[in-house]
């Protein structure tokens, strides 16, 4: 053309004015064959492109791709800059579609009140920004392949576009008015799209696997071939690892990298080796395999590529390109299905008319698809066959396809042609020794049936009506397959030998249930075609009722009525379940059949097989036929089934004569003979067998003429119905909303109509903290109860009765349950109301009566006479409607006349003689409420007073109001007697309460020490033994303390039962605890851990408590020895059970409490506490001389003697002391010990043993290590884990707001008792002389004096574990060499002291400098008090709870209540501290001020003050579980933005949100693994190793669950935070409902962790679900 700027004859080199225009290509002349160039092209650049490398890097082939291939072919079509010319169609090409396509766990959305259908659904965004998100919505998770229905006007009744997208719309529309395409464009798009798709699809389904198209073989065939694995879908990833790796010789993780490759595109390429043969015999040339990668994205041009795609070639008999890729998709492999798959969605599904026209090529296919799809072995989601639900759910397009190409005509002629091999001679479906997985392929089929008929037309056309009867014929040819199939016989004398299959003849009845439903209401639509539709299925079935086995007729005579049948025996003859032809003419019961006994005949027959089974009478043919009979009756199949029978039933009822009805009956339930006088035989089951059958046949019976909620029966609407089935379900219990909605049947879409009538008959319950929320039935709506529900189980029907019968038990009332006034029938049902006063009823009836008032006990049942008791009450209701609507002489239902007058042995008089019968005590109120009835009808007969007659049900009347008659006084007497029954009962409970305290206040101990069960809320108060005393008694430190609780401790063995007194001589009493590693308190979330403690140095704490180890006991209490032999026996029981994984590591010392079965490590012995008391007299000597000044000297002096001791002349380890007029130490070394000493404890060695045992079980699991017991730093992790769990438990009561005192729960109180004496008492199993040189470090910190090595300044360590540890270690200075001694009561309460206001001033100081330095600024008096009190508060209530615990003196009022400034003065004063903590600065003014001069003047807190470093601020952050959305979308939005930091392609994770610090994870995948000391692991579990020291709790997004892990091994499922409106939790989105937080649930999984009881909790969960272990949980 002429305004083609010229080229410059270089090939290679661009030129001006497109800098960036590609090379030129042979293509671009136009007299050369673009086709034929183009071609060139690619066999010239496309091998070098895609086979330079084995391992390609993915970005430098895309790289080479667009420069070689995409830009050359931009460059020709646009003519110009094609980015500059693709934004200015884009800009243009807006569309209102949304055409999202999902991928697999990608969240979708489908509003209930707005959508056509359940398969219209929105993706994440258009949710977000649209008006569904404030209706009905449900949440599922996509398996892949969807589409997001947003801008579709088919799919919503309102609200087709989301904000985003309504927008779009009306630019596009302005933007496509004036941005069209030039005919220039269009042309060279026609011009090269062919070319380009041609080659595509070629390619894609070329056949010679050797050999290329010739016209791309442009150079010599090389030797270089590749081996190519494919993925059948059959092998696990483990055995594709396994093999790679033994074929290829390669190590684990690029086994793993190939396998994942392989299951993401379905195949993977490998170079050429000699064994390579062991997978594939098949080897691809090099180039064959590089071309198959080559798929143009054309997103635009979509009408061009669409009209190319669907052009067929003229004289040629193949098919369109699109459909030549439809017809190969089930050869292609994955990554190639996905694109193409994805090329139909933006391309033919964003054009309504081109989506058509892809739909009828479809069709034209289907057989052929679906028959590939089902031979195939990849899932439906990635086959081109689960496209049908994108255009059979469009109803224009629906009915389009149903008109023009008779697509359900197709269908189940599809479905028919795909299941011959399961047709029997009879041309009946048999599916022994099916194919699971065939089926569940074929199922796809009769989905597709469903979505083609789930929008009803509003508008008929003489063609639809034709195109639809077609296949409604040929649908009626499955259900003829299926009329009668897998008939069975009754097994005689020998069981069978192998159950039947049964399974897949009652799924496909599950699969066709809603389409017979949909079928009928399409027929109901048109009364013309309801006609004929009725007349196909009627010749239908009496084409399969002319096979009939038994042409012969036998005569049966009762009560002068004959009926003469066809000879047949359910117990003999072949019997189905199966007979949907048959009901599927329930649906037409207005038209009378010409032989209603054949349509009868069929249900008859399965009712009475279920009366038979009830029976035992086919109990050897096995647990098959169960199955089938209770899936009959399910709520799963028994609308189409059990239902439709007793319908057929009614019709048969309303129809024939109701005694030849009757007679029927009792000939097919062979009953004939026991209402013939003919005595049954003395054989006790056979008479079993008969009261069953009877039994079962009087309640089918009152079925056929009570069951009257189905529309057309009567006048009922869908939602009585409803009601009524959620009354009879919340009669039985309260129920949670999903037990209602699985208890209902689903329609069409999926919808119960629950929500619609819920709230007109039942109160919503909300749930606690744990459980769900249930709906109650209201009072009013028990009215309604009848207890022969046809729906109901036996086991459901005996729970209602009990509970109704204890209901109006307590509220005073008769236990009569009649049945409720049932809805009149409609006309063409009126008829079988006679079934109640026929005779042969009559005889029934009163035979049965005689026989229980003859006492002929095997021959009646109690549950026989309820149930004609209440047949007499439905006849006596429906004669009381007629009459009360009726005049009397129009009125012809005479039951009353019957059942009272036919002879001298009537019912009326047989009713009043049962009254009498002992066995029936329990019926007598309702054989009451009958004779009130009775005369209520007779009252009416004649026409009395309607006043006096009663108008109301009997039953509703209270006894108070009932006139004097026998039978009041029979009531009044029952009524004294259970009156007199319930003060006995009063009394007797009254005397065992009273026996019940005195036993308790007897064996007080045993109470006191016992642990509380698990779950229990209740606290116990440690202090209850605590005599009142006077608050200056309440005084834990220094000369003024109190008096320490004593009193004799004697526990309960739990394993031997045997009390003991603890004591210091006798036999070890250990407590079961467990000790972890938390991270509960840490201040820095981020911060890296030393998972291995071999070099760490524990007797420093750093102030951020980033990882401590807490020490927890379930409180209960054990001998030494008992719980030695406990352990050993677990060890033999698991050492004997090799192959049953244990819940527990024995090897680490693990088990479960043998009480509560809570997960312990190791148990703590139980130390008594040693009384002492102070001798004021002494103390205030003492305190004269001992001042902290003096007490600091005499200190150190004593550690000057030890060093020079122990040093002998190697001065380099002792501790430097800069001596500034602070006396001469050596000749002070005893001075300490003249403020008194004492011996020291000695213990036995059993107790001694358990110390040694507990403190290496601290240290092992603390620092992570094997167990040394010789190790020095056990003392150290000793104090460790006694600070760190008084920390922890301190933090929790201030969490949940209770007293620091009188609030812990036993276990707790146990534990940190025990504990804290252990501590203390350690000390004694380790040399003096190494806990004297932990005392001197730790003083170090304290006393700058002391110049010890690598010893950290005050800002670097936690206080208190310096205060505990120097409490512990601090007696060792009083270690001679000769003898063991400790300090005395006054010299421990002066070392407590001043020990404590030390740690104290120096906690003061971290405060300051911590709170005020870095703002630099003056603070003001009150601010800085603020700051203190604030931030020491914690340290002091540790402080309270440690002395107390060692001490055991009571603490003040004030700290068993909860008040904050109570509280700090009630510590102070506990502490010996003044209130005013800068008091304490004054008093030791001179003492102090060095110390605080050179604390200051540590290198360290000088670079803090500088600025140059941070420290932590005080109070200490509580933590808490990090903060969750309030609506669960947003969680699941956050998940769908969430990509993997180590994978690059765009497949959806499984993220999961770690609920400690809010890192989200990318769960059970292969890229995010990590080595962890030579072992793979998961992103979580590598993850929690960090965040919480092996313990931590997840979020699993899209799953809806928090995952509780414990180490590599351990780890649990656990109920998610967050409920529907309707209290209950959705596990795996399954409901779909919207969810929103539970504050209260979260709050529980928050004190979960800060009570450190998850592993206690997975312990327990992984007890109870044992299949758990089947899960790697290393690899999550």
């Amino acid at each position: 053309p002429p305004d083609r700027p010229p080229w410059n004859p270089t090939p290679n080199r661009p030129c001006s004015p497109f800098p960036d225009r590609p090379p030129r290509t042979s293509w671009w002349d136009e007299r050369v064959d673009f086709q034929a160039a183009f071609l060139q092209q690619l066999a010239k650049y496309v091998p070098n492109i895609y086979s330079a490398e084995m391992d390609p890097l993915l970005e430098k082939q895309e790289e080479m791709a667009q420069k070689q291939i995409f830009d050359p072919l931009e460059w020709y079509l646009f003519r110009e800059d094609p980015d500059v010319c693709l934004e200015k169609l884009r800009q243009c090409g807006v569309s209102q579609l949304c055409g999202k396509v999902f991928k697999s766990g990608e969240t979708t959305y489908s509003c209930r009140d707005c959508a056509i259908d359940p398969t219209c659904v929105l993706c994440m965004d258009c949710f977000q920004n649209s008006i569904h998100k404030n209706h009905r919505y449900k949440m599922h998770t996509s398996t892949g392949g969807g589409f997001c229905d947003c801008g579709d006007t088919e799919a919503w009744k309102t609200g087709p576009l989301c904000t985003n997208h309504d927008s779009g719309a009306a630019s596009a529309t302005k933007a496509n008015s004036e941005c069209q395409l030039n005919e220039e464009l269009m042309a060279q798009a026609k011009k090269m799209f062919p070319s380009v798709l041609k080659y595509i699809v070629d390619m894609t389904i070329w056949e010679e696997e050797k050999e290329l198209p010739p016209v791309l073989m442009t150079r010599e065939k090389t030797d270089h071939y590749y081996c190519v694995l494919f993925n059948d879908e059959h092998h696990s990833y483990d055995h594709v690892i396994y093999s790679l790796q033994r074929a290829l010789g390669c190590e684990l993780g690029e086994a793993q990298l190939h396998t994942t490759a392989i299951d993401k595109e379905n195949f993977w390429a490998f170079s050429r080796s000699n064994f390579i043969f062991l997978f594939l015999p098949d080897f691809y040339s090099s180039n064959d395999i590089t071309h198959t990668n080559v798929l143009l994205p054309l997103g635009d041009f979509r009408q061009i590529f669409c009209q190319i795609c669907l052009k067929e070639e003229a004289d040629s008999e193949k098919p369109c390109l699109i459909s030549m890729l439809m017809l190969w998709d089930a050869k292609l492999h994955k990554g190639a299905r996905k694109i193409l798959h994805e090329l139909i969605f933006s391309s033919f599904f964003m054009e309504m008319e081109y989506k058509k026209l892809f739909a009828i090529e479809f069709v034209k296919y289907y057989k052929t698809l679906q028959k590939e799809y089902i031979s195939d072995d990849h899932e439906r989601n990635i086959s081109v066959t689960a496209l049908s639900v994108q255009m059979f759910t469009v109803p224009t397009l629906a009915r389009h396809l149903i008109e023009e190409q008779n697509v359900i005509t197709v269908i189940t002629e599809t479905l028919l042609e795909v299941l011959p091999e399961y047709l029997d001679k009879n041309d009946k479906f048999n599916f022994q020794g099916y194919s699971q997985d065939k089926l569940d392929r074929v199922y796809a089929v009769i989905c597709d049936l469903k979505y083609i008929l789930i929008t009803k037309p509003t508008v008929w056309t003489d063609r639809l009506r034709v195109r639809f009867l077609e296949g409604f014929r040929s649908f009626l040819r499955i259900l003829t397959c299926m009329q009668g199939m897998e008939e069975i016989q009754r097994q005689i004398g020998q069981h069978i030998e192998v159950d039947p299959d049964w399974e897949a003849a009652i799924t496909i009845q599950m699969q066709l249930k809603n389409i017979l439903l949909m079928f009928q209401e399409w027929c109901a639509c048109d009364e013309d075609l309801l006609l004929e539709a009725y007349k196909e299925c009627h010749t239908a079935v009496m084409r399969c009722s002319t096979s009939s086995h038994s042409r012969e007729k036998i005569v049966l005579q009762l009560c002068g009525h004959t009926l003469e049948s066809k000879r047949y025996r359910v117990s003999v003859d072949p019997v189905s379940i199966h007979l949907p032809l048959s009901r599927m003419l329930a649906d037409f019961y207005y038209i009378k059949s010409i032989d209603l006994e054949l349509l009868v005949e069929y249900p008859l027959r399965c009712l009475v097989l279920v009366a038979q089974v009830a029976a035992e009478m086919w109990r050897r043919n096995g647990l098959s036929l169960i199955s089938q009979v209770f899936y009959y009756q399910d709520v799963k199949c028994r609308e189409e089934m059990y239902d439709k029978d007793i319908i057929m039933l009614q019709i048969g009822a309303s129809f024939m004569d109701p005694n030849l009805f009757l007679l029927l009956i009792l000939q097919r339930y062979e009953l004939v003979n026991a209402f013939k006088k003919i005595m049954p035989t003395k054989d006790q089951d056979l008479t079993k067998q008969c009261n069953i059958l009877i039994e079962e046949m009087l309640q089918v019976l009152i079925y056929v003429v009570g069951e009257r909620y189905v529309p057309g029966v009567s006048s009922v609407t869908k939602e009585e119905i409803t009601m009524r089935e959620i009354i009879h379900l919340l009669c039985i219990d309260p129920m949670a909303h999903s037990a209602i909605a699985k208890s209902l049947p689903e329609n069409e879409n999926n919808e119960t109509g629950l929500e619609k009538v819920i709230n007109k008959v039942a109160v919503f319950k909300k749930p606690g903290v744990s459980g769900h929320g249930v709906y109650e039935l209201k009072d009013e709506c028990m009215k309604e109860f009848n207890m022969f529900f046809y729906h109901y189980t036996k086991t459901q029907h005996s729970k209602a009765e009990h509970r109704q019968k204890k209901r109006r038990k307590q509220e005073n009332r008769d236990e009569a349950l009649p049945p409720p006034p049932p809805p009149e029938f409609s006309p063409v049902f009126s008829n079988v109301v006679k079934v109640l006063n026929c005779d042969i009823m009559m005889y029934i009836l009163r035979t049965i009566l005689q026989r229980a008032v003859q006492l002929e006990t095997h021959l009646w049942t109690e549950a026989m006479i309820q149930m004609v008791l209440h047949l007499l009450s439905l006849g006596l209701l429906e004669e009381k409607q007629q009459l009360e609507k009726a005049p009397e002489e129009e009125v012809t239902f005479d039951f009353y006349h019957k059942a009272s007058t036919l002879n001298a042995l009537n019912i009326l008089m047989l009713l009043e003689k049962l009254k009498s019968v002992p066995q029936l005590e329990a019926q007598k109120d309702m054989i009451n409420w009958i004779l009130q009835m009775f005369d209520t009808v007779k009252r009416l007969r004649e026409k009395s007073s309607l006043a006096t007659a009663a108008t109301t049900s009997g039953s509703e009347t209270t006894k108070g109001d009932e006139t004097p008659s026998t039978q009041d006084k029979e009531k009044a007497e029952r009524k004294r007697k259970a009156e007199a029954a319930r003060l006995h009962r009063q009394k007797i409970m009254a005397q065992m309460s009273a026996l019940q305290r005195n036993f308790i206040e007897t064996h007080k101990l045993l109470y006191e020490h016992t642990q509380e069960t698990q779950g229990r809320e209740d606290s116990v108060m440690e202090e209850e033994s605590i005599p009142l005393a006077i608050d200056s008694s309440r005084i834990a430190l220094g000369p003024k303390r109190g008096p320490s609780i004593t009193e004799k401790e004697v526990l309960t063995c739990i394993l031997c039962q045997e009390e003991q007194e603890v004591r210091l001589e006798s036999a070890a009493m250990v407590l079961s605890a467990c000790v972890q590693k938390s991270t509960a308190l840490t201040q820095h979330r981020g911060k890296t851990l030393e998972l291995s403690g071999d070099t760490l140095d524990p007797l420093f704490m750093d102030p951020d408590l980033s990882c401590g180890t807490h020490t927890g006991s379930c409180g209960h209490v054990m001998h030494a020895a008992c719980w030695q032999k406990y352990f050993e026996a677990m060890q033999l029981n698991s050492r004997q059970r090799l192959h049953v994984e244990q819940i527990f590591d024995l090897e680490n010392g693990e088990y479960l409490c043998p009480l509560c079965k809570s997960l312990c490590n190791t148990v703590i012995p139980i130390i008594p506490l040693q009384t002492q008391k102070i001798n004021s007299e002494d103390s205030e000597a003492v305190a004269q001389i001992l001042t902290l000044a003096r007490w600091l000297e005499i200190v150190m002096a004593r550690i000057s003697g030890y060093s020079a001791k122990n040093t002998k002349g190697e001065t380099q380890n002792a501790p430097s002391l800069i001596n500034k007029g602070m006396g001469d130490f050596t000749s002070e070394f005893h001075s300490i010990l003249s403020f008194g000493v004492q011996p020291s404890a000695k213990y036995s060695n059993s107790i001694k043993e358990m110390l040694v045992l507990f403190a290496t079980t601290v240290y092992r699991v603390g620092l992570k290590v094997a167990p040394n017991e010789a190790d020095p730093r056990i003392p150290m992790m000793t104090w460790s884990t006694c600070a760190f769990t008084i920390q922890c438990i301190e933090n929790l009561l201030e969490d949940e707001g209770k007293p620091l005192f009188g609030s812990l729960q036993n276990r707790q109180h146990s534990g940190l008792k025990a504990l804290v004496q252990f501590a203390a008492a350690q000390r004694t199993t380790s040399p003096q002389s190494l806990i004297q040189k932990h005392l001197v470090r730790l003083l170090a910190v304290l006393l700058p004096n002391l110049k010890m090595e690598d010893t950290p300044s005050i800002l670097d360590v936690d206080m208190f574990h310096i205060l505990v540890g120097a409490v512990l270690s601090f007696p060792s200075l009083y270690w001679e060499d000769t003898v063991d001694l400790q300090p005395s009561s006054i010299s421990s309460a002066y070392n407590h002291l001043y020990l404590f206001h030390l740690v104290t001033m120096a906690h003061i100081t971290q405060i300051l400098l911590t709170s005020l330095w870095p703002r630099r600024v003056c603070a003001l008096s009150w601010h800085l008090w603020d700051c203190v009190k604030k931030g020491i508060t914690p340290y002091l209530r540790c402080a309270a709870l440690f002395f107390h615990y060692m001490l055991r003196v009571p603490p003040p009022e004030d700290l068993l209540l909860v008040s904050e400034e109570g509280e700090f003065k009630a510590l102070c004063s506990y502490l010996s501290l003044p209130t005013n903590l800068f008091l304490l600065f004054e008093e030791y003014w001179g003492t102090v001020n060095p110390l605080l001069q050179r604390w200051c003047a540590d290198p360290a807190v000088l670079s803090f003050l500088k600025g140059k470093n941070i420290s932590l601020r005080y109070p200490r952050k509580r933590n808490n579980l990090i903060e969750l959305p309030e609506d669960y979308s947003c969680l699941l939005n956050q998940a769908s933005q969430f990509r993997c930091p180590r994978s690059f392609d765009d497949e959806q994770k499984h993220p999961v949100l770690c609920l400690f610090c809010g890192t989200m994870l990318c769960s059970q995948n292969t890229c995010c693994q990590e080595l962890v000391n030579g072992e793979e692991l998961g992103a979580c579990t590598s993850h929690a190793l960090q965040c919480g020291a092996g313990v931590c709790m997840f979020l699993k997004i899209r799953a809806c669950r928090v995952v509780l892990i414990e180490g590599k091994t351990r780890g649990c499922l656990y109920p998610a935070p967050y409920l529907d409106e309707y209290g209950e939790t959705d596990p795996d989105l399954k409901r779909g409902n919207p969810l929103h937080l539970c504050h209260e649930r979260y709050r529980k999984l928050h004190l979960l962790w800060q009570q450190h009881c998850i592993i206690e909790e997975i312990a327990r969960s992984q007890e109870t679900n044992q299949i758990i272990f089947g899960f790697n949980w290393h690899l999550l």
